[in-house]
């Protein structure tokens, strides 16, 4: 990078969606003699990127967390300065351009709230470091909140969650991906039928995939309540799950209640439970990985998402007819997954087979697995280590493309695990992008399986993904957990 040209400019106070100069950045990096690319806000976290990169000047170095940074290193100078035109072009472009709403936005909650004093939520999604005040701002109007944002100090979520409680109001998040909320999707979330079962969630993932299995096995959603992934904490406490269970305990439409987390503070699951069992109605207790605390008489433990699904319906999931495939060439499982509780789950079905396996290997620089490692791997690639300066794989897939072409040319491995997850805000085709992938792979390479989780609903289409994803050779399954048990098998075979 030392013989690249670096050139910097600064927007004050400009805040544009990570996704969106996300997209905006690739299309820069791709121009003739651009080395590297980066868009960001001028957040402690995205300046560390950025530096790592080699592409932050001394007027870049001077940018505060609310100013947005263009920051390019080229080959030459006139690519530096063509590079840095069309970024400039692509900001000052129209707002329908770079994906925002052409028509008048308010830039304050308060504008939000006199240009629609009927609202009564606010969905807020800007850097951490701004979260907690936008959050608090919206309380203290009387709205229910639903924050996006993570990287908020935990004593923050719990100060928001507390002022929630105190003034009657729900707070979803920090880092809340997945809500349901009166038929309407928030956030990650798929187009699922009204129905008389009830989620509380501390995982987005683990909502999705447990809604969209109702959904494909005839049920229906009343409410589908995101908490945050640090509610059942220690030091959280449960605040909004307890909330959550309230509400949905209280609603005349909501028969059957799911909560859905990783493993909770025992101290803080015992207090759920309680709640459980106060409560007149039927409760499917999803902790991923199982807790040791006792069950109520009117709750079933369910270790997986899949089972959760099952008993919230009282039946049997349809499950998928796939053709067993030829022994494998390797005898390890590499999972890449979008979704950190799918990831998780999948690590529970493998101790359940009795086979262990690492998880979150690093990838040093996103190029290849750690040398010399030979087992099962289990990688959440929507993790932080993960994504720091790059979309979340289920925004833009291109994340997993060179994990998945490492363990595609890897002769230990005998079956790769991918999830797929559509819904609102997911890449436009998922499984176009793999098939692509897999095309670009060795003639014979491990068998893939995959599970999709979505519905025919989705603007990506259930069926059309399955379809594309089985024309490029690749196994559905019918749940992430049921994918998991089919690689075991195959390595087993």
């Amino acid at each position: 990078m030392t013989s690249s040209i670096v050139v910097n400019d600064v927007r004050r106070g400009l805040y544009l969606d990570s996704v969106a100069l996300m997209r905006m950045s690739r299309t820069v990096a791709a121009l003739e003699g651009v080395v590297e690319c980066g868009m960001m806000m001028g957040t402690p976290a995205n300046m560390r990127i950025m530096t790592d990169a080699g592409v932050l000047s001394d007027a870049g170095r001077a940018a505060a967390p609310g100013d947005l940074v263009i920051a390019i290193a080229a080959a030459s100078e006139a690519a530096a300065d063509a590079a840095l035109a069309e970024a400039r072009g692509l900001l000052d472009a129209p707002k329908s351009k770079v994906g925002q709403s052409a028509s008048w936005a308010p830039r304050t909650v308060r504008a939000a709230i006199a240009a629609d004093p009927a609202a009564s939520l606010a969905v807020i999604s800007v850097p951490g470091a701004f979260a907690a005040a936008e959050g608090r701002k919206a309380l203290q109007r009387g709205l229910n909140v639903m924050m996006f944002s993570d990287n908020v100090p935990v004593a923050d979520e719990v100060a928001l969650k507390l002022l929630a409680r105190e003034r009657g109001l729900l707070m979803m998040g920090p880092d809340c991906g997945t809500a349901i909320i009166n038929g309407t999707p928030l956030g990650f979330a798929n187009v699922v039928p009204s129905g008389d079962i009830g989620i509380v969630g501390a995982s987005g993932t683990g909502i999705q995939e447990v809604s969209c299995l109702i959904a494909n096995n005839g049920g229906g959603i009343s409410h589908a309540i995101g908490t945050g992934g640090r509610d059942l904490k220690a030091e959280v406490g449960g605040i909004t799950t307890l909330m959550a269970i309230d509400l949905l305990d209280a609603d005349p439409g909501t028969r059957m209640i799911v909560v859905i987390s990783k493993p909770p503070a025992s101290a803080v699951a015992r207090k759920v439970l309680a709640r459980v069992a106060a409560s007149k109605k039927q409760f499917a207790i999803c902790f991923i990985g199982g807790t040791d605390a006792p069950m109520p008489a009117n709750a079933c433990l369910a270790t997986t998402l899949e089972a959760a699904a099952a008993l919230a319906l009282g039946k049997q999931l349809q499950r998928a007819h796939a053709a067993r495939p030829a022994a494998a060439p390797g005898k390890f499982i590499r999972g890449l997954f979008a979704g950190g509780t799918l990831c998780a789950e999948a690590q529970v079905v493998l101790a359940g087979e009795q086979l262990v396996c690492a998880s979150n290997v690093p990838i040093p620089g996103h190029q290849e697995l750690t040398p010399g490692y030979a087992g099962h791997i289990m990688i959440d690639l929507g993790d932080d280590d993960y994504t720091q300066g790059r979309p979340h794989p289920m925004i833009e897939p291109t994340v997993r493309e060179v994990p998945l072409l490492a363990a595609l040319a890897d002769n230990t491995v005998g079956c790769v695990l991918i999830d797929v997850v559509l819904g609102f805000g997911a890449h436009a085709d998922p499984a176009g992008h793999i098939a692509s992938v897999l095309a670009r792979a060795p003639r014979l390479h491990p068998l893939v399986i995959t599970s999709v989780t979505g519905t025919a609903g989705d603007p990506q289409g259930l069926a059309a993904q399955q379809a594309t994803l089985r024309a490029a050779g690749i196994i559905v399954a019918s749940s992430n957990a049921e994918a998991v048990r089919m690689a075991v098998a195959h390595v087993a075979a």
